[in-house]
């Protein structure tokens, strides 16, 4: 049995335990319509993220609580059956691990043993109903042949439960549904509080409070999925409304529906409180302990206290996102408040209280003491959001084989694999899987670099200075998620490539100038700058995972952290490479290990961010070689088209300052 992972909660999921303190039975928001089978009295459908129509995590409802099936002894004869039930002719494949994403509720069925005959689930041997020893992140999914059973009157369609993001509290935030796979938008004409409403009581909370037009909550990004939504407000999907299909001219992201959910009182910011700030969003964090006559208030130890902790912090009090996580306090007055109550407090980000982290409990144990080095907030009602164009990442891969002589400054930067420290400098040649990256920021607030300029690194060998240690990781991973390659990239240039036609752009590197990333605008990491690459010199041909995750030590706040990891399926055969099927992760799998003051990065290697071939062979095939790709690695590859739909581009634009030797430290290429 393996043990349950915190970070597969919602926030929206983890209030609705705050409330009811039951967990059972919530269906999952990327599930897909239910149907009736051939079991009598039990229910089944697809569930989870990413999947096409026939695949999925099976759910089965049973006594009106809907559960999922442990994979032990799971087999493709089971995987039959149950595609059976969900009205498909057969199976062609099944996944363990909860690929599609762990599940809520019940466990129904564990240790399913199936000859593949059987006309209904119940007729196979289990350790029966309810009976498991199993966690959700042992969920089993099937992948069923795209052909329906004669007859058979539902459609598994994707088209389904729907999410809110770029919210600064719970219940709130811009509208995206799922549809084909693929989360998009709603257009706010005619948005009103009845299709709002509806919204709201799809994610479990109360009625709408408000229905939110002009992108208030931030604009989003792709697809644009719904317009004109006219509902009665008793529709049990936004799906269910009548709405009008969206076309490229209809509408933009600056008219992005969002909404406010009404929420029921829980008193959680009564627990909890800031004091000798300069205002009611910053101070020394302080808690209340004890039972009912001890009550006391408490500080808390700052050690490994990061942005995470704090984002916990400002959503329990109301204060929207966490712009800073303090581990020392000196400089606010504690009042008469010493005592430290709490210490190793660790959180996902997603929590709405701080009770819900993981902490030492009762016992105390802080590496440095006294007042000074407890942990404090700085909280702001806005934030930045970073987002990866996965698109670009795919279409501009390539391998070059790049001399060693022409390697010198990316040594010093520590941006080749720990092989390269043996090479025969300067003879032979380092081979580099390269790519662009398109940062984006949907955020409601600039991405500014954590340190100001005056702490800001130089660095000789390439004529730049460095505002943040680590802004990206890269990493070439087995699909079990054994690191085999990695690289990273420091941000030595955080500025406004392009931006959307109504924004201005506000920071530019060169002359020493202010960096950051402007809301609405986007920063280019072109393929053919140093470090932009993973050193796969070392790595043996066979199926792999091209892993991207920005701000990775979350050394800046955002509003979101599960959207900054991007994950492709690549397939390298010693001499090509081919990188398809790149997506934003949605999913944090494992809590990230802690570094010093900062933190590790954390695993996003979760099933729901990379997708599994629908058939067994399907790995084995590739997609035919582009005709300009040689046939071995070669020196210097064609550049690939930058050309990008639904984005302004500019050539001359995207060129970062970067010096090769036998360039002066003040050249631009």
């Amino acid at each position: 049995m393996r043990p349950v992972s915190v970070w597969q909660w919602s926030p929206q999921g983890l209030l609705l335990c705050l409330l009811c303190n039951l967990c059972l039975g919530s269906p999952s928001p990327s599930t897909a319509p239910e149907m009736r089978a051939g079991s009598q009295d039990l229910r089944f459908r697809l569930a989870g993220f990413p999947r096409k129509p026939f695949e999925g995590r099976v759910e089965i409802q049973r006594a009106g609580e809907w559960g999922t099936i442990c994979d032990d002894d799971f087999t493709l004869q089971a995987a039959h059956v149950l595609c059976r039930e969900l009205g498909f002719t057969e199976a062609t494949g099944w996944t363990h691990s909860a690929k599609y994403g762990p599940g809520t509720g019940r466990i129904w069925l564990d240790n399913l043993n199936c000859r593949g005959t059987e006309q209904s689930v119940t007729e196979c041997a289990s350790r029966g109903w309810g009976n498991s020893d199993c966690t959700h992140d042992e969920d089993a999914g099937v992948i069923c042949k795209d052909e329906r059973l004669p007859g058979f009157s539902d459609s598994n369609v994707i088209e389904a439960r729907v999410r809110l993001k770029g919210g600064a509290h719970p219940g709130e935030g811009r509208v995206e549904v799922l549809k084909a796979g693929t989360w998009g938008t709603v257009c706010d004409r005619k948005w009103d509080l009845q299709a709002a409403s509806v919204v709201c009581r799809e994610l479990g909370f109360g009625s709408a409070r408000e229905a939110l037009t002009g992108a208030r909550m931030g604009q989003g990004m792709g697809a644009i999925h719904l317009s004109e939504v006219r509902c009665s407000g008793q529709e049990p999907s936004l799906w269910k409304c009548p709405h009008k299909n969206i076309t490229a001219e209809d509408c933009s992201h600056s008219q992005d529906a969002g909404v406010r959910c009404n929420l029921p009182y829980t008193g959680v910011e009564t627990k909890i409180r800031l004091s000798g700030g300069r205002s009611r969003h910053e101070g020394r964090v302080e808690v209340q302990i004890g039972g009912p006559g001890s009550l006391r208030w408490g500080l808390i130890c700052g050690d490994d206290w990061g942005t995470l902790e704090a984002m916990v912090v400002c959503r329990q009090l109301g204060l929207g996102y966490a712009n800073h996580g303090l581990q020392e306090t000196w400089y606010w007055d504690s009042g008469n408040v010493t005592e430290v109550v709490m210490s190793g407090v660790r959180c996902t980000g997603t929590e709405l209280s701080l009770d819900q982290c993981a902490h030492h409990g009762t016992h105390v144990a802080c590496k440095r003491t006294g007042t000074r080095f407890t942990a404090g907030v700085i909280c702001s009602e806005t934030a930045s959001d970073l987002l990866l164009h996965s698109a670009l990442v795919q279409e501009t891969a390539y391998i070059e084989d790049r001399p060693l002589h022409m390697l010198y400054c990316a040594a010093e930067e520590n941006c080749l694999a720990s092989s390269a420290r043996s090479a025969n400098w300067p003879y032979g040649h380092r081979r580099l899987l390269r790519f662009s990256s398109q940062i984006h920021n949907l955020g409601r607030a600039d991405f500014r670099p954590k340190a100001g300029r005056h702490s800001w690194v130089w660095h000789e060998c390439h004529g730049h200075y460095h505002s943040m240690d680590i802004f990206t990781h890269y990493d070439i991973l087995t699909p079990n998620g054994t690191k085999v390659a990695e690289g990273h990239k420091a941000s030595f240039c955080l500025e406004d490539t392009e931006c959307q036609e109504d924004v201005s752009k506000r920071y530019e590197c060169a002359n020493f100038g202010e960096q950051g990333i402007t809301v609405g605008c986007w920063d280019l990491y072109r393929h053919d700058i140093d470090c932009q690459w993973i050193d796969i010199t070392d790595v043996k041909p066979g199926n792999y995972i091209l892993q991207v995750v920005i701000n990775p030590n979350f050394e800046v706040a955002e509003s979101d952290f599960t959207n900054n990891a991007m994950k492709c399926n690549c397939k390298y055969d010693g001499h090509r490479i081919w990188v398809h099927n790149c997506h934003i992760g949605t999913w944090w799998e494992e809590k990230p290990e802690r570094q010093g003051h900062g933190r590790g990065r954390p695993s996003f290697s979760s099933p729901s961010t990379v997708s599994v071939p629908s058939h067994p062979l399907q790995d084995l095939l590739v997609p035919p070689l582009p005709p300009t790709v040689p046939h071995s690695g070669s020196v210097f590859l064609p550049k690939p088209p930058l050309h990008l739909a639904g984005d302004a581009f500019s050539e001359e634009a995207n060129r970062k300052f970067e010096r090769y030797p036998g360039q002066t430290s003040n050249q631009i290429i």
